[in-house]
């Protein structure tokens, strides 16, 4: 029996917008596989049919050797006998209900009791959902998506109802969760810094499609395409000219300058692409440094974010720099500055 999620699926929507979708998740390790796109990607409508709460018009979900939904057999389970826990953006607790009752919902006595101890939730067990605090009710929800004892947990957006400071002080307890339930997950976000505290894989959709699927440091360092380094945050996007090859590196042309970076054999006009936190800033060319990437411009604006600083420049093609805000104001940065930006070879994708 082959451990894996097999999607390959058609489904067409009365707005007109189609999801064609290939999709091969490995369950061997039980890792959280994130689903990741912009708004409107379909990432949501995926998840529904993975649950089986709509029906795709064509395709294949099989789980573990068992088919959840081949066209071709006119097989369809419902969502019932699928057994996928589906956690809701708003985590849908029903409000009339305890705590202990949402998580006792659907579930035998002894895995709701075992729950509510693994959750840190008999405390609450007597109160209503409006009356404990956003990141107890996450608990609840993932509680009581974990009682019903499933084979595979489906997340939409499980931090969106929280605000920022919520969400940020929640991201490490729900993989927390996630990883101790011992069960495969599939999370949908759109966030890059969520998707890099909680998953192990991502799959990248757009206009639904996956473009990309892999492990997730992977995929965030190696777009496949200009597409994909858009969709995960890429700040930078540089259209290069190859101007020859050497030992290994290719030299390219951006605008007026040069930039070296691994040779993947491609040929043809493409995109740079280099994430701004790979990207130092220097007053002088540090002549001794063995980078080789050393661009010449000025500091257009720098805007502090916390901890960090975010540097605008012209090189004669805009570039972003993201330092630490110690490191921009031990530079004393400022509009009109003549700075050097600093890549290393390895830090430049081509796409």
């Amino acid at each position: 029996m082959a451990d894996e999620l097999i999607c390959r699926v058609q489904k067409r929507l009365r707005s007109g917008f189609e999801i064609d979708v290939e999709l091969t998740v490995p369950l061997a390790e039980s890792g959280v596989t994130v689903l990741f796109g912009p708004s409107g990607s379909g990432k949501t409508t995926l998840l529904r049919l993975l649950a089986g709460l709509d029906e795709p018009d064509e395709g294949l979900i099989k789980f573990r050797g068992t088919a959840w939904f081949d066209s071709s057999r006119h097989v369809c389970l419902p969502p019932q006998r699928r057994r996928a826990g589906l956690l809701f953006q708003d985590y849908a607790l029903f409000p009339h209900l305890t705590v202990g009752q949402n998580v006792a919902f659907a579930a035998s006595r002894g895995a709701a009791a075992e729950m509510m101890k693994t959750f840190a939730l008999v405390e609450l067990a007597g109160r209503y959902p409006r009356e404990i605090s956003g990141g107890q009710q996450q608990r609840v929800a993932v509680a009581r998506a974990l009682a019903a004892q499933p084979v595979l947990l489906l997340l939409d957006e499980p931090l969106s109802a929280l605000d920022v400071a919520g969400r940020l002080r929640l991201r490490a307890e729900l993989r927390r969760m996630l990883v101790s339930s011992r069960l495969p997950a599939i999370v949908v976000t759109h966030d890059r810094s969520e998707a890099v505290a909680l998953g192990d894989r991502m799959a990248v959709l757009i206009d639904g499609r996956i473009r990309q699927a892999g492990p997730v440091d992977d995929v965030l360092r190696h777009p496949a395409d200009t597409s994909v380094a858009a969709a995960v945050g890429i700040e930078n996007m540089l259209s290069a000219e190859i101007a020859g090859r050497e030992n290994g590196l290719l030299i390219l042309h951006v605008g007026s300058q040069q930039l070296q970076c691994l040779d993947s054999g491609e040929t043809g006009p493409f995109f740079a692409c280099i994430h701004a936190e790979d990207i130092a800033l220097s007053r002088l060319a540090p002549e001794s440094s063995s980078i080789r990437n050393r661009l010449a411009g000025r500091v257009v604006s720098v805007a502090f974010e916390g901890p960090l600083a975010r540097v605008e420049l012209d090189c004669g093609f805009p570039l972003v720099s993201v330092i630490t805000a110690q490191s921009a104001i031990d530079l004393g940065l400022g509009p009109g500055d003549t700075i050097c930006a600093v890549v290393k070879a390895t830090a430049v994708r081509s796409g």
